[in-house]
């Protein structure tokens, strides 16, 4: 491990970063860390990454100049993205990512591949609009009647849900067959699923409450 911490770690990516949202992360996970090109984000908002990891192929040539050698952390493999190196390498209770998600469709499905193959670490990636985790084996999440939930499998899985206005129990789901866009609650939410290939996407308002949900969560996933 590079980064091994008790606090929540917010972590950067290159991708646009609004101000509001990394406010609200920083919030919840006071530890700062940048994936590569990140760095560049953390210092233009005023932040000193814990460490920078990455390939260094983004990372700017005058950030890299103002960044103590110790805390950057170059890994040259090219079958990995910069996220993926992260989360190989960071031990934390709850990573909240942000700069993953938005300009590039490749990156972005990266990321969700990332997250299921990296099925021990509780991660949320916060973009513009939503927000996006890995569902541990048995969730609860204390949402109003009304909030949007989507579900999508990144493998073959199935579930049950108490307060989803259609529950998931009996569906089978896979990426080539039965996703679950645009449910909704009808109360507290309860998902439990088989298998960690689940992602859940809920509006990115819910932060706070997938952070506090996902730390308190009793079951999870074995570390790969």
């Amino acid at each position: 491990m590079i980064v091994r911490e008790k606090e929540a770690i917010t972590l950067i990516g290159g991708a646009h970063v609004a101000r509001s949202d990394l406010d609200a992360a920083l919030s919840l996970a006071p530890v700062v860390v940048a994936a590569d090109g990140g760095a560049d984000k953390a210092l233009e908002a005023g932040l000193m990454p814990r460490a920078v990891i990455g390939d260094f192929d983004s990372i700017s040539a005058a950030t890299r100049a103002r960044l103590p050698d110790d805390i950057l952390h170059p890994l040259h493999d090219q079958d990995s993205t910069d996220f993926d190196k992260c989360l190989a390498h960071i031990d934390a209770p709850l990573i909240l990512g942000l700069g993953f998600t938005g300009d590039r469709l490749d990156h972005q499905m990266a990321a969700c591949n990332a997250l299921v193959r990296h099925a021990g670490r509780r991660c949320v990636l916060l973009g513009a609009h939503d927000l996006m985790f890995l569902c541990p084996p048995v969730l609860d999440l204390p949402l109003e009647p009304g909030c949007r939930v989507s579900l999508f499998p990144m493998g073959a899985v199935e579930g049950a849900s108490d307060g989803l206005e259609w529950p998931i129990g009996g569906i089978n789901f896979a990426p080539d067959g039965r996703v679950g866009t645009s449910n909704r609650t009808v109360g507290p939410l309860n998902l439990s699923v088989t298998a960690p290939k689940m992602l859940v996407m809920l509006p990115g308002n819910m932060l706070e409450t997938v952070a506090r949900a996902l730390m308190s969560a009793t079951a999870t996933w074995e570390p790969t």
